[in-house]
C-alpha cells in the first residue's frame, strides 16, 4: 500500500528516517502552515529560512525521482494535521502516514492523536540524527539527583570516539573551557562568514514573508543565510578553515560591531536538517589532527555539538511537559520593549538586541551573559523571556531553545541545568568586551545616577534570593563580598535596584 511521508520544517536530511522508507507510489509532503508560522512572533529571517530551505528540499527530492506534494503558506492551510488530512483525501490510495518524531513537546503531542482523528494508521520513527537517543539518555540519567553536561559529554566522547587517544581524552583532559575565555583584541581582524545571495526561490519566499509577516521582529530583505545543504556544508567548511582556529580562544569574547566573531552561524543549518552533526564532528576533528586548529578550539566546539545539544535535547524530553512551567524564583516582571526594537542606553544590550534584530542570531555569550543575564537579574517573566527567545532566533526550537534558557541563563529550574545562576554585574561585561567605554552608564559605580544598571541589579538579585541561594558552593564568595558591605551600602544598593525597576522601561 503506498503511504503519505510527512516532512517536517525542521526535517530537512536526505537521510532522515522516514524517507528511508520511501518506495515507488508514495508522496512526500511538505507544508507552509500557519500554526507552525505563528506560534510565535518568529523572526522574519527564521521564517524565510525555513520555508526557503523546505522549498529548495521538496524540489531536491522530485529531481531524485520521490513525488512530493507541497503546501505554500498562501493556500491558507491552519496546521500540519489539516494539510495531511486534505492530502489523503484527494489521494485516497495513500493508506498510512510515515513521520519522523517531531522535535518539539507540543507537536510530537499533536501527531499522537493523529490516528484516531485520520482513521489510518501513522508511523512515528526515531530521530536518528541524534546522537544520543531519548532511550540512551533516559539511562544515563536514572537514578543520577544532578543532570551535569559534563559527565554527560563524557560519555558521549567515549561513546562516539571523538578526540578520543584509546579510553583517554586527547591532550589528557575531557574540557579546556579554562582556554576559552579570553577577551577579544578590538584590532584583531575577523573573518567574515558565507553569505548567500537570494536566489529566485528565496526571493519568492522574502515577498511571502513581507506581505505575510509585515510587523515581526527584522527585516527579511537583509537575509543571506543558506537555504539548501550545499551551501550550509560550505559555510561549515569556511568557518573551518578561517574561524575555527580561533575560536577556542575568543568563544566567550564580546567586540562592538561584531555580531560574529569567531563563531560558526551553523546551529540553524544544523537545527532544520541541513547540517549533520557527526559530519561536522568529523571535519573539526580532522582538522585538529591535520594541526589546522588547536586543540581548546577543536575540542569546544566538539563540545558544543556532542556535549551541550545533545544534552539539553535529552533534558528537555525527561522533563517536559512540567519542565516549561518552573519559575524558580517567581520571576513575573514584564519584558521591557527594548527587547524587539533595541533603543536602551545599554550599550551592551544595544548590541546583543541589535544584532538580533538584524541577522536572527547573536552568539552564546550575548544571550546568556547579557540579555539572559539582564533578565535574570530583574526578574522577568519567564514565559515572556523564553517565547522571546524562540521568536528571535533564526536556530530556535523548543527542544534546545527552553533547556538553555528557562534552565541555564534564569536558573528557572532551580539547578536541575546549571550547578548556579549566571549572574553577573558589569564587571563581567567590561572584562569579556570593549562595550562599557563608550556605554551611557559607568560600568565601574552602582549607585550614583549614571551606574552601570547591572551592579546594583546584580547585587539586589542576590540579596532577594538569599534564602534559595545563600547555601550554594559556588555563589559563596558573592555573598561573603555582599556581607561585607555595611547596612548603609546594602541600602543605597537595594534603594537604586528598586529604582531601576521602577523605570526599567527608561534605561
Amino acid at each position: 500500500m503506498s503511504k503519505l511521508i510527512l516532512i517536517l520544517g525542521d526535517q530537512l536530511s536526505p537521510a532522515i528516517a522516514s524517507l528511508r522508507q520511501w518506495q515507488p507510489g508514495d508522496r512526500v509532503l511538505l507544508a507552509e502552515v500557519q500554526a507552525e508560522a505563528s506560534y510565535v512572533g518568529h523572526h522574519q529571517h527564521k521564517i524565510v529560512l525555513i520555508f526557503s530551505a523546505m522549498r529548495h528540499f521538496a524540489a531536491l527530492l522530485q529531481q531524485q525521482g520521490m513525488q512530493v506534494e507541497y503546501i505554500d503558506y498562501r493556500q491558507r492551510i491552519g496546521s500540519l494535521y489539516e494539510a495531511v488530512a486534505m492530502t489523503l483525501q484527494h489521494q485516497p490510495q495513500l493508506q498510512s502516514v510515515v513521520v519522523t518524531a517531531a522535535a518539539e513537546f507540543r507537536l510530537a503531542q499533536d501527531i499522537q492523536s493523529w490516528p484516531s482523528r485520520l482513521a489510518k494508521p501513522v508511523t512515528v520513527l526515531d530521530d536518528d540524527r541524534f546522537i544520543a537517543s531519548t532511550e540512551l539518555f533516559n539511562r544515563w540519567a536514572q537514578g543520577r539527583s544532578q543532570y551535569r553536561m559534563e559527565y554527560f559529554y563524557r560519555e558521549m566522547r567515549r561513546y562516539t570516539g571523538l578526540l578520543m587517544n584509546g579510553t583517554e581524552p586527547a591532550g589528557g583532559k575531557w574540557n579546556y573551557d579554562l582556554e576559552n575565555r579570553k577577551p577579544c583584541p578590538a584590532d584583531l581582524a575577523v573573518p567574515t562568514p558565507v553569505a548567500i545571495d537570494p536566489d529566485d526561490i528565496t526571493q519568492a519566499v522574502i515577498n511571502v514573508v513581507r506581505s505575510e509577516f509585515p510587523n515581526n521582529i527584522g527585516d527579511a530583505g537583509n537575509f543571506a543565510l543558506a537555504v539548501t545543504g550545499k551551501d550550509a556544508r560550505a559555510a561549515f567548511l569556511d568557518f573551518v578553515e578561517h574561524q575555527l582556529p580561533l575560536f577556542g580562544q575568543y568563544q566567550d569574547a564580546m567586540v562592538l560591531d561584531q555580531p560574529f566573531l569567531f563563531h560558526s552561524i551553523c546551529s540553524m543549518y544544523l537545527n532544520i536538517g541541513l547540517l549533520d552533526a557527526r559530519w561536522m564532528c568529523q571535519k573539526v576533528e580532522q582538522a585538529y589532527q591535520a594541526g589546522l586548529v588547536p586543540l581548546n578550539a577543536a575540542e569546544g566546539y566538539i563540545r558544543q555539538l556532542i556535549g551541550w545539544r545533545e544534552y539539553v535535547r535529552g533534558l528537555y524530553w525527561l522533563l517536559m511537559p512540567d519542565y516549561k512551567n518552573r519559575n524558580f524564583f517567581d520571576a513575573h516582571r514584564a519584558l521591557p520593549g527594548y527587547y524587539w526594537h533595541g533603543n536602551t542606553k545599554m550599550r551592551c544590550m544595544q548590541q546583543a538586541i541589535g544584532h538580533t534584530i538584524k541577522y536572527a542570531y547573536s552568539h552564546h555569550i550575548h544571550r546568556l551573559m547579557i540579555t539572559g543575564n539582564f533578565a535574570l537579574l530583574a526578574g522577568l517573566s519567564v514565559a515572556e523571556v523564553t517565547d522571546w527567545y524562540l521568536a528571535v532566533y533564526a536556530d530556535a526550537f523548543e527542544w534546545v531553545e527552553l533547556p538553555n534558557t528557562l534552565g541555564m541563563a534564569l536558573f528557572a529550574d532551580g539547578g536541575v541545568l546549571a550547578s548556579k545562576p549566571y549572574a553577573a554585574s558589569g564587571n563581567y561585561i567590561q572584562r569579556m568586551s570593549n562595550y562599557c567605554s563608550s556605554c551611557y552608564y559607568k560600568v565601574k559605580e552602582t549607585t550614583s545616577e549614571l551606574a552601570c544598571p547591572f551592579n546594583a541589579l546584580y547585587w539586589d538579585f542576590l540579596a532577594r534570593n538569599t534564602a534559595k541561594l545563600s547555601n550554594n558552593a559556588r555563589l559563596q564568595l558573592a555573598y561573603q563580598q555582599w556581607h561585607r558591605k555595611d547596612d548603609t551600602q546594602q541600602t543605597a544598593i537595594r534603594t537604586k535596584a528598586a529604582e531601576l525597576l521602577i523605570h526599567l522601561e527608561q534605561l
